[in-house]
């Protein structure tokens, strides 16, 4: 098992799929010579020719266009979108058409294609480069949301999705695309979609997240842990939609006590529906208010203000603890 960073899982997951099945193909702004923006594609023209590996024009609409065409024909194509600020170009495509083939075909056609784009701050990229609105494609029935949150999961969600027979925003945290390593299997390995993960064990309050914040999360826990002697629970959701409500309802239900964590601005955003699940599923076990800790209702700042801007280890810390002394 070796260790590898984000990019480097990705990379692997969409080697060992176009090695294994010919219908899957890549295309996307720059993906072919230059290997993507981030490097995630580099080295695949060379492996597989540019019949499998497309480098298109400047034209989102385009690209996931053509590859909706591809899937109804039965292909499996992998699009990127350099920046999840541009996917709204393609808006009309997904929304409109791709997450509506199933249905509106009585199950005759189905899009198994993944639309693969880096989204979120905290790289001192502009705000169209940064922004996280996973809500927008979660929102939309016959599509899926898929936000990984390490290199492990990356690989063996991204496998999923590529197998998956209808169409997956794959949302790409970009500031752990190498941020660290993780040992990842050389071997086959895949996630299931819809599923979340119990990323720490804990009894105490419920802290529930995914992507990016998962890490900030994780070392939140560890803070409480270690001034407070609380045991938080992390959930890390991986699948906002289709959203595991049970997984977190479970651990709601042990602990009595849950924060969402987040860097989506804060209204109407995946919180919410969290939030709202829980009042559904585990109301008369909650001892206190379910907090969201988020990005404020701003556009993604400039560097000066990123990080103030995305919820830190420290407002992590502080939003439990609020958690943790408030009385229902």
């Amino acid at each position: 098992m070796s260790e590898r960073t984000m990019v480097e899982a990705l990379r692997l997951a969409l080697e060992q799929e176009m090695e294994a099945d010919d219908s899957v193909l890549v295309l996307g702004e720059d993906v072919g010579v230059d290997g993507g923006v981030f490097r995630v594609t580099e080295g695949l023209l060379d492996a597989y020719g540019e019949a499998r590996v497309m480098d298109t024009p400047l034209a989102e609409s385009v690209i996931v266009g053509a590859a909706l065409g591809m899937a109804i024909r039965g292909l499996k194509p992998v699009a990127e979108i350099q920046f999840s600020g541009f996917t709204y170009l393609a808006f009309h495509q997904l929304e409109s058409h791709a997450a509506r083939i199933r249905w509106r075909s009585r199950g005759r056609f189905t899009a198994p294609m993944v639309v693969r784009t880096p989204y979120g701050a905290g790289v001192r990229a502009l705000e169209h480069h940064s922004e996280s609105r996973e809500a927008y494609w979660a929102h939309t029935p016959g599509l899926k949301t898929v936000i990984p949150s390490g290199p492990r999961s990356a690989r063996a969600l991204l496998v999923a999705a590529i197998r998956d027979p209808d169409p997956v925003v794959f949302y790409e945290p970009k500031a752990i695309y190498r941020a660290f390593r993780e040992e990842v299997p050389d071997e086959e390995e895949t996630l299931p979609i819809g599923q979340a993960a119990v990323a720490r064990e804990g009894a105490e309050i419920t802290l529930v997240t995914w992507g990016a914040m998962l890490k900030r999360t994780l070392d939140a826990a560890e803070v409480l842990a270690d001034e407070d002697g609380v045991a938080a629970e992390v959930i890390d959701v991986r699948t906002v939609s289709p959203l595991d409500a049970e997984t977190i309802a479970v651990s709601a239900r042990k602990t009595g006590r849950v924060a969402v964590v987040h860097e989506a601005p804060r209204s109407f955003g995946p919180g919410a529906e969290v939030v709202a699940r829980l009042v559904e599923k585990v109301f008369w076990w909650l001892e206190a208010p379910v907090k969201r800790i988020t990005a404020p209702d701003v556009i993604t700042p400039y560097f000066a203000r990123e990080q103030a801007y995305l919820p830190a280890v420290e407002r992590i810390v502080a939003g439990a603890r609020e958690v943790l002394e408030t009385e229902a």
